[in-house]
């Protein structure tokens, strides 16, 4: 066996609940504003932070939730995300986090896998809401904002405030975002106190925060990336935090400018645009120290082509849900272009040949396999999966395609896993594939990834229709819209005969990438 270890030194874990380590700093700076919503201005500061927090955990635990309770979070960026997401912490309540983009179908199943007694969401989605929990056992909505006829306003869920509930931070599951894995439906990932706190510690050198930065939270809170790199990271770091509730790049500039950004975590598309995009030239983004991408693979030269317009350093790192995410980083002043850094501390990494099982040495490409204390406990409910991703040694099969350099810096070179990467966000094969069957017309689907510049990948689906039926590509599309989240909408449809199978009747799709 070739173990891959970090070359940078290991940290010590705190034993200690998430909260406590987001608001480690609250008390040296109250009167600093922590969370700003950028639209609007609107700002808590730590100190109405933490006031914040430990009030809605109050509220929580008046109601009867607990250790063991879920409830459900559906919202964009904005401040109170961290309000309620840290509030159930304190309460021993995990928190589900949901796209907002989902259809009610979406929501339902995420609501249900997950036992959720509780939606949280915002006036704009409250449709969506109410269709979502039919059948589930969600019994209430509270809106952020002001309440509309059905649901109540957040504000009532907050009471007198408690302190943090005793738990076990090692096995306490403290949020459950939703992943497909390397392949399959949507799986609720179970992810502990202990695992956040350790993936922020073992990022914390890398980044080298200084005091007082400012950082803009475009990349969605309810996703693992903007969850743990941007909100609990700057929080712990007692930064300022100005959120986006959607990325629009003109507004986004003028944050930036405005609020003399230091740092502005992105996903490829978005580098993309600072490279090439004219409206860039309009604005002063000086301030600017690091971009740091994510969330799908940035080419060399797309990163060194943004980092000389914008005079910045663009680095990236790699990670997924499953690993709370961070696994490689590229530490400030030491990033290698078109590599995803190098393992993170505490942290071991493994290149194996998925066809012979055999470790690679230095300059071997394998799919990468990571172990350390930022690997989560396990797929919720699903047992079979999580022992097909985590082997008995405590090893997470990626599904990534990779190659380790002789100075420890990774390059992703493939994928292994089916999974399509929309702008950072996971689309399963599978899923589609299940819905598009579901067409009276349609006899057989398959659906695969091709890249693309914008998106990074779409999906294509290749489509089999019934003897004596007749569909359009046009109706197809239209058939999934309202049904799936709109970046999960195909658009690019082939008709074939016959899908290509294995004799155990699995689709192989590397024929259909020929």
């Amino acid at each position: 066996m070739i173990i891959h270890k970090s070359p940078l030194p290991d940290v010590e874990i705190p034993n200690i609940p998430i909260t406590e380590f987001i608001l480690r700093e609250a008390d040296r700076v109250p009167d600093r504003e922590a969370l700003i919503d950028g639209p609007t201005g609107r700002s808590y500061t730590y100190g109405q932070l933490k006031g914040m927090i430990h009030a809605f955990a109050g509220g929580l635990a008046a109601r009867g939730l607990g250790k063991g309770d879920t409830i459900a979070l559906m919202a964009p960026n904005i401040p109170e995300f961290a309000v309620v997401f840290h509030g159930a912490a304190v309460a021993g309540v995990a928190v589900s986090t949901i796209n907002p983009t989902y259809t009610a179908d979406e929501v339902r199943f995420q609501l249900n896998d997950s036992q959720a007694k509780l939606l949280i969401t915002i006036g704009l989605f409250a449709d969506t809401a109410k269709a979502a929990i039919e059948g589930t056992g969600v019994s209430e909505i509270a809106i952020i904002g002001d309440a509309i006829e059905g649901t109540i306003a957040v504000t009532e869920l907050f009471g007198a405030p408690i302190p943090q509930v005793d738990i076990d931070p090692a096995t306490q599951v403290v949020v459950l975002p939703y992943s497909s894995g390397t392949t399959g439906l949507p799986k609720g990932v179970m992810l502990t106190h202990r695992n956040l706190i350790a993936n922020l510690m073992q990022c914390e050198d890398a980044l080298d925060v200084a005091d007082g930065e400012v950082v803009l939270a475009v990349l969605p809170f309810f996703h693992i990336y903007g969850m743990q790199v941007l909100m609990n990271e700057f929080l712990s770091r007692g930064s300022t935090i100005v959120t986006l509730p959607r990325f629009d790049l003109e507004q986004a500039l003028g944050i930036i400018q405005d609020r003399k950004i230091t740092r502005f975590f992105a996903v490829p598309p978005i580098v993309l645009a600072l490279a090439k995009h004219p409206l860039v030239d309009k604005y002063d983004l000086s301030s600017l120290k690091q971009v740091f991408s994510g969330a799908a693979p940035l080419s060399a030269e797309l990163g060194e082509e943004a980092a000389k317009r914008i005079d910045c350093d663009v680095v990236q790192g790699f990670g997924m849900t499953e690993l709370s995410p961070v696994s490689h980083i590229s530490p400030v002043g030491k990033s290698k272009p078109g590599t995803v850094g190098i393992t993170a501390p505490n942290t071991e990494t493994r290149i194996v040949d998925p066809e012979t099982g055999e470790d690679q040495d230095a300059g071997g490409v394998g799919e990468l396999w990571v172990r350390g204390p930022q690997v989560m406990l396990g797929y919720l409910n699903n047992p079979e999966a999580t022992a097909i991703t985590i082997d008995p040694d405590g090893w997470l099969k990626t599904g990534d395609m990779a190659m380790i350099d002789s100075e420890g810096f990774v390059t992703i070179v493939d994928r292994l896993k089916e999974l399509i990467k929309y702008k950072g966000f996971q689309v399963a094969p599978a899923e589609l594939e299940a819905f598009l069957l579901t067409h009276p017309a349609i006899a057989d689907a398959a659906v695969i990834g091709v890249p693309d510049d914008e998106a990074g990948e779409i999906p294509r689906a290749f489509v089999v229709v019934k003897a004596g039926q007749e569909v359009t590509a046009e109706e197809i599309t239209e058939f999934m819209k309202g049904h799936v989240a709109s970046y999960k909408v195909i658009t690019d449809i082939v008709f074939i005969d016959e899908v290509p199978k294995s004799a155990s009747g699995k689709i192989l799709r590397r024929m259909l990438k020929n």
